[in-house]
């Protein structure tokens, strides 16, 4: 599913920086060389990081 239209970014990407520690939306896109554009995507990227972390 992508989570970022603007920046192309998958679920499964958000989730493997989440696992490789990003705490945060815009920690996970600066572990993939982005930043968040628009910012609709931050909140959904959020869910994916906290449940990624409640899972571990």
């Amino acid at each position: 599913m992508v989570v970022c239209v603007c920046n192309a970014i998958r679920e499964r990407d958000v989730r493997a920086a989440a696992r490789e520690g990003a705490t945060s939306a815009c920690q996970a896109y600066r572990a993939l060389g982005l930043q968040p554009k628009c910012g609709q995507c931050v909140p959904f990227a959020r869910e994916i990081i906290n449940s990624e972390r409640a899972a571990a």
